[in-house]
C-alpha cells in the first residue's frame, strides 16, 4: 500500500451567460489539468483544446515532478502559440493552465493564469496557486483590498497566459500529500461566483463522494450568476494498492437540471492579457485616463465590438434623419 489517487471526478458547464464552453480539462491519473481559453470567435475553445491535448499526448512521458509538469505546459504553449501565429482567425488566443501530477505522496502543481488549485486538509482549505492577474498584483502592492478585488471591473485581466508568447513562465512546485487530502483544480468561473468558505464546505461534506462535490460546486456557481464557464476537477489522496486499477473514477455527469436556471445568453467581456511590466502604478478606475489608455492598447472584446457597432448605427441613423429633414425643408 502507498499514497495515491483513490478517487476523482470532474464537472464542466457552459454557465448561464456564455454561448459555448471554452474550458477544457484532463483527467488521466496521475495527471489532472484545467485550461480556460480566451480569444475572439471560437479561438478560446481552440486554445484550451490544444493545451489539453498536449497534456494527454505527454501523459506517459519519462520526466517526473516539476520537470515533467514544466515540459508539458511548455509544449502546450508551443502548440497554442504556433496556431495563433499561423491562423489569422486564432490571432491573440491563449489559455490559462493549471496542472497536478500525483507521484506517490508528492503532488506537483504547474500553473499559468488565474485558474486555481486548492488543497483541503483537516477541515481547512488552502489556495495553492497564485493568480497571475492584474487585481492580484494590485492586492499584493497594497493598492487594492481582497474584498475590492472580488468585484473589480478589471478582474478578468490576466498577466500571464499559455500561447500568447513564444515562451511562458510556469509556476511549478510540489506538495507533500497526506492520507485524506482533497485537491481541487478549477477555472475562475467557479471562484468568481462561489466564496472560498462555501467551496470548502461542499468539498469537506462530500469528500467521500467527489462526483456529488463537483456537481454541487458547478450548481452553486450557476446559482451565483454563472457568468463564465465553470470547470471543477477534484481528486482524493489515500492509501491505495500498488495497482492503478484500484483508482475509482466517478461519473462525469452534467449538473442536475433543477439546479441550473437557463437564461438568454449574453455576450460576456473577454479575458484580456496584460504583461506584468505594464501593470499600472495606480488603481485603474473605469472611465479613467488609465483605463482608456489600456483599452487603446488592448484588443477589443466582443462586448466592445457590439457597443461600437451600435454607436455607429445610431450615428448613421441620425445623419440620415438630418439629411431627409434638410431636403424636405
Amino acid at each position: 500500500m502507498s499514497l495515491g489517487v483513490a478517487q476523482y471526478a470532474v464537472a464542466s458547464d457552459t454557465g448561464r451567460k456564455r454561448r459555448r464552453n471554452e474550458d477544457n480539462y484532463v483527467v488521466e491519473p496521475p495527471l489532472f489539468g484545467v485550461a480556460d481559453g480566451m480569444g475572439g470567435a471560437q479561438a478560446g475553445e481552440v486554445a484550451s483544446k490544444l493545451a489539453a491535448s498536449a497534456l494527454e499526448d505527454g501523459s506517459d512521458g519519462a520526466l517526473h515532478g516539476q520537470d515533467r509538469v514544466g515540459a508539458l505546459i511548455q509544449e502546450a504553449n508551443r502548440r497554442v502559440y504556433e496556431r495563433a501565429t499561423s491562423d489569422p482567425a486564432a490571432s491573440g488566443m491563449g489559455t490559462t493552465m493549471t496542472v497536478a501530477l500525483v507521484e506517490g505522496g508528492i503532488v506537483t502543481i504547474g500553473h499559468v493564469g488565474d485558474s486555481r488549485a486548492y488543497l483541503v486538509r483537516d477541515g481547512r482549505m488552502e489556495q495553492l496557486t497564485d493568480d497571475h492577474s492584474l487585481v492580484n498584483e494590485l492586492v499584493k502592492s497594497g493598492k487594492l483590498t481582497a474584498e475590492e478585488a472580488e468585484a473589480h471591473p478589471q478582474r478578468s485581466v490576466i498577466t500571464r497566459a499559455v500561447g500568447t508568447d513564444p515562451d511562458v513562465d510556469v509556476d511549478a512546485f510540489t506538495v507533500d500529500a497526506q492520507d485524506g487530502d482533497v485537491f481541487l483544480i478549477c477555472s475562475d468561473g467557479l471562484t468568481d461566483m462561489v466564496e472560498d468558505e462555501d467551496i470548502l464546505e461542499v468539498l469537506d461534506r462530500n469528500r467521500s463522494d467527489l462526483d456529488r462535490a463537483v456537481k454541487s460546486l458547478v450548481a452553486a456557481a450557476n446559482r451565483g450568476g454563472g457568468e463564465d464557464n465553470i470547470t471543477a476537477v477534484a481528486f482524493r489522496i489515500a492509501e491505495v494498492a500498488d495497482d492503478l486499477d484500484a483508482t475509482v473514477e466517478l461519473r462525469r455527469d452534467e449538473p442536475d437540471e433543477e439546479t441550473k436556471e437557463q437564461i438568454a445568453p449574453e455576450p460576456p467581456v473577454d479575458t484580456m492579457v496584460i504583461p506584468p511590466e505594464r501593470i499600472e502604478a495606480e488603481l485603474i478606475e473605469p472611465g479613467s485616463p488609465e483605463a482608456r489608455a489600456l483599452a487603446r492598447r488592448e484588443p477589443m472584446g466582443n462586448a466592445g465590438r457590439v457597443r461600437l457597432a451600435l454607436t455607429m448605427l445610431v450615428l448613421l441613423a441620425i445623419a440620415v434623419v438630418l439629411l431627409v429633414w434638410g431636403l424636405l425643408r
